[in-house]
């Protein structure tokens, strides 16, 4: 649709109707064209940078903190790209003799003034929506290499299909990082549960590791995903209600119950709590109902 016929619709200006869907697309719920705005493209659609470091970013900083400690001092370790790595990275420069492996210029960039981390990058050619080295350099870079853990994100995670995201070349080194790692730590907050994109990165059999939020309590998707998961062995990690951020995992972690099967969830965790920013007008509430409605 255009910007004039939602103003239209919605019977406000065009000006006020531009930043009302700037502030959806934020959101992932239509992609912005000249003039206009589109529905998300679906299994094809991946959010740029901007776009995705706005999404959800309490739940990416509460998964970090509990992801931050699975690791352990004097470790080698791969770390995907990602916004959510990204958050990952800030607090792995902490973890004294650290060794990270990564193809994101935002990791590399996070942990570039940690003094006792070593950081080695992959080749390839860069990617700049998501500031990553994709293509055959990037993966001839990782042959051979074995390291103890991998941590990864992605666009969408399912039981079925596991791990996938919207681009082939990042599908491609995430694979190879895969290969790379021991154990398959997946950082992914509970929008993506249930959700599945083009191309497959990492099968659920070969997960080791989810940390993700705990879903609200109308979100059924989620909520039924992350049974289906844990139903086929992946160990699932919820930051807990009383714990503090970062640091070493504790008793305070929270796991979803039941957890059948012999890997359940993972101990650690650090508070997760909403984050209030700038609160909407009531006008300005309505208008942006309305155009999710429509």
């Amino acid at each position: 649709m255009s910007l004039r016929e939602l103003a239209r619709v919605v019977q406000t200006s065009e000006v006020t109707v531009r930043r009302d869907v700037r502030a959806l697309e934020a959101e992932g719920l239509l992609d912005r064209r000249h003039g206009g705005a589109v529905l998300p493209g679906g299994f094809t659609r991946e959010s740029g940078f901007p776009q995705k470091s706005h999404l959800a970013t309490a739940e990416k900083t509460a998964i970090a903190d509990l992801a931050a400690g699975l690791v352990e001092e004097g470790e080698a370790i791969v770390v995907g790209a990602g916004t959510t790595t990204q958050e990952l990275a800030r607090r792995l420069a902490r973890v004294p003799g650290l060794t990270v492996v990564t193809n994101s210029l935002l990791v590399a960039q996070a942990l570039a003034h940690a003094n006792r981390v070593e950081v080695v990058m992959t080749g390839g050619t860069l990617r700049g929506s998501n500031y990553a080295l994709v293509g055959s350099g990037a993966e001839q870079s990782l042959q051979g290499l074995r390291v103890s853990k991998a941590f990864l994100s992605g666009s969408g995670l399912t039981a079925e299909r596991g791990l996938s995201t919207s681009n082939m070349l990042s599908a491609s080194v995430d694979r190879a990082l895969v290969q790379a790692a021991a154990e398959v730590v997946v950082l992914a907050d509970h929008s993506k549960l249930g959700m599945d994109t083009m191309f497959q990165t990492v099968p659920t059999d070969l997960i080791t590791r989810l940390v993700t939020d705990e879903p609200p309590a109308h979100d059924d998707r989620a909520a039924t995903e992350l049974q289906a998961l844990a139903d086929q062995g992946v160990q699932i990690a919820v930051p807990g209600a009383n714990g503090s951020p970062g640091g070493d995992p504790g008793p305070t972690a929270r796991q979803r119950s039941p957890l059948p099967g012999p890997r359940r969830g993972v101990p650690g965790g650090s508070g997760l709590r909403g984050v209030m920013g700038e609160q909407p007008s009531g006008a300005e509430r309505g208008r942006v109902a309305d155009l999710r409605r429509r």
